[in-house]
């Protein structure tokens, strides 16, 4: 077995994401032919595509089901870069080494969400987290020394800084999730390749992005490489370019990068979890035509849930049906 194919029948068997596991009993043959295929990104991308994931996976249970053209629009999933989410109640090494170790093969940089912060998504659909701030500081060295040497990005904590901002976590953990956050940025940035981007919401969530700049200072974003926006949401790609532009100048110029991942229809007004039809957006990329906007990511992995909500599974469970729906309804 090459290393390469090991590797991803490696990282097939740990599910990739946080929450993640398969709708469906993938044999080792399925997983094998997964494994070899060759992934094309497109030119503008130098992201790693994972080529056993579940959206691969999927596509070889519906051939042989016969699915053949739900299979093919499958593809402008599986097809694409979208960022790894280590599960945080696991030692996160195997599954970032396994990435980091396939990317590093083809010259590729491996994408990566770190979710692991205590009292995470105030109890809702989300809700867990490492159990207390020393849990949390060994699970990110864990995370950064399997990145090892690699070139990564890591998108830190998607929604930490706008729960402080919006009131939902509670006061009394202010202090320590903003400690926190800052000692991920100085951990993670002492791997050598590693870029790392504080989360900073989306644009209909706080809608004044001046509110977010002192949390995202005391946070240390002045020591990450920037911010991310729309993570698992649904802004389209103006509106958001427009918010980061306003907040990236509030911060002195720090760089920033959009989810893009299912933003391409735009939200639907009053619906943020698994909203029906809605749509793939930009691939991901780094050719966005503005300087302050380092890439267009799939940062939230098209198809995963989020939240037992319109019918779909537990969040980050993989929902081949809803998947299906993204590819079908984007263009191209």
């Amino acid at each position: 077995m090459s290393r390469l194919t090991h590797t991803l029948a490696v990282l097939a068997a740990l599910g990739l994401a946080a929450g993640c596991s398969s709708a469906t009993d993938v044999d080792e043959a399925s997983v094998a032919g997964a494994a070899s295929r060759k992934a094309s990104p497109g030119a503008a991308s130098p992201f790693w595509v994972d080529p056993a994931s579940p959206a691969a996976e999927q596509i070889e249970l519906w051939r042989r089901e016969g699915r053949t053209q739900d299979a093919d629009l499958l593809r402008k999933i599986a097809d694409q870069p979208a960022a790894l989410w280590p599960a945080g109640e696991i030692d996160p090494t195997p599954t970032v080494r396994a990435a980091t170790s396939s990317a590093t093969a083809e010259n590729r940089t491996a994408l990566f969400v770190a979710y692991n912060i205590p009292h995470r998504d105030c109890g809702q659909h989300s809700a867990g987290g490492a159990a207390d701030a020393d849990t949390y500081r060994s699970w990110i060295g864990k995370f950064a020394d399997a990145l090892g040497d690699a070139e990564a990005l890591v998108v830190l904590e998607p929604d930490a800084v706008a729960h402080i901002v919006d009131g939902c976590t509670p006061g009394e953990y202010h202090g320590e999730r903003e400690q926190l956050l800052g000692e991920a940025i100085d951990r993670l940035k002492r791997q050598p390749h590693t870029k790392v981007y504080l989360d900073a919401g989306n644009p209909s969530w706080i809608r004044e992005p001046d509110k977010l700049v002192e949390p995202l200072r005391r946070a240390g974003v002045e020591r990450a490489d920037g911010f991310s926006l729309n993570v698992s949401n649904f802004q389209t790609d103006a509106a958001t370019r427009t918010y980061g532009l306003g907040l990236s100048k509030e911060l002195g110029g720090k760089h920033f990068v959009v989810d893009s991942s299912r933003n391409g229809k735009g939200p639907l007004p009053g619906a943020w979890c698994n909203p029906p039809g809605r749509a793939l957006g930009t691939p991901p990329t780094t050719d966005t035509g503005e300087a302050a906007l380092d890439a267009y990511l799939w940062v939230k992995r098209p198809g995963e849930s989020d939240g037992t909500c319109e019918g779909g599974p537990d969040a980050g469970q993989w929902w081949p049906e809803y998947a299906l729906g993204l590819a079908r309804n984007s263009q191209g």
